[in-house]
């Protein structure tokens, strides 16, 4: 597989590097999130693969995975990286570029009024910060 260098250095991997403060270049595929993530199971790409795919360029194919949406930003992931790569805020920059390009946003007033009833607040906390426009 040849990788184009323009592909690489993408207005979408600036994107994820200006919106999360993150150097994607740092991660040097460790795997240490992975291994920690209490989450990876029900990845369909792992952290450290995550960072991989953003370093050639392949931003299209991460935003298409689930597992951006699954990342529970529980932070393990970034106090085991040797580096200091905050993953969770990669993350978080991902959802927003998904949600910038105006696909399947998700307002509040379609929370079964059940659910909204018995689910635990942070829980719907948490859910709507992910599904938040910034």
């Amino acid at each position: 597989m040849v990788i184009d260098a323009k592909r690489v250095r993408s207005e979408l991997v600036e994107e994820v590097e200006e919106l999360s403060g993150q150097k994607l270049s740092k991660c040097y595929l460790c795997g240490k999130c992975t291994a920690g993530c209490p989450m990876a199971a029900s990845m369909d790409l792992l952290p450290h693969q995550v960072m991989r795919y953003l370093q050639l360029g392949m931003v299209d194919e991460v935003l298409k995975s689930k597992t951006i949406w699954i990342c529970s930003s529980c932070l393990l992931c970034q106090s085991r990286c040797p580096r200091e790569v905050d993953i969770p805020c990669i993350m978080e920059a991902l959802r927003a570029i998904y949600l910038r390009r105006g696909v399947e946003y998700f307002h509040a007033g379609q929370i079964d009024r059940e659910l909204l009833e018995r689910a635990p607040q942070q829980v719907m906390v948490a859910g709507m910060r992910k599904l938040s426009y910034y």
